[in-house]
């Protein structure tokens, strides 16, 4: 186990963690996050053209720039390949932050928050919009968002955080924490 020092205590990096994460992980991550908030867009457009662009707006600004801001910036992975790529975004736009910071950040109070209204938005949207006129293409988007969403915060989280060195300090951290 690594221990990176810092002036409060001793920050516990899980040694096994993937240095570099391989670029075609974060490759087909990003593809995964684009269909999911392109399929929440879809459903918001059942109920109005107008909900789509703002919840489009929001989904991308928020991933892509606030949560990066508040949570890569302080990880160890910034200016890295970490499981999605956004290490490498996270340097390309900010400075870069402090890890001792990483647990505490805003941004790991809001991630949860953000994640969970990239898929509850669209699910109740796309349920509002059924009852008022059925089709199955509707049911569709609501199918594959069930399932992008499983999968994003079930299978593809507990997999990439298993090989990732924060797994001890992160509080949103998909494995059990091993000592």
């Amino acid at each position: 186990m690594i221990l990176l020092m810092t002036a409060d205590a001793e920050l516990k990096i899980y040694e096994q963690g993937l240095e570099d994460y391989p670029k075609r992980k974060a490759f087909f991550g990003n593809i995964v996050m684009i269909f999911w908030i392109s399929l929440g867009a879809i459903a918001c457009w059942f109920v109005h053209p107008i909900a789509a662009f703002i919840y489009l707006l929001f989904a991308v600004i928020m991933i892509y720039v606030v949560l990066r801001k508040l949570v890569c910036t302080n990880c160890y992975y910034y200016d890295k390949w970490c499981g999605i790529g956004w290490g490498k975004l996270s340097a390309l736009l900010f400075k870069k932050g402090d890890i001792k910071e990483f647990n505490t950040s805003i941004g790991i109070q809001m991630a949860p928050i953000v994640y969970g209204l990239l898929s509850m938005i669209p699910i109740v949207l796309l349920v509002i919009s059924i009852f008022q006129q059925f089709s199955m293409y509707k049911i569709s988007v609501l199918i594959l968002i069930l399932l992008i969403s499983s999968y994003s915060g079930v299978v593809s989280r507990k997999k990439t955080c298993g090989e990732c060195k924060m797994r001890l300090i992160c509080p949103g951290s998909a494995v059990k924490k091993e000592m």
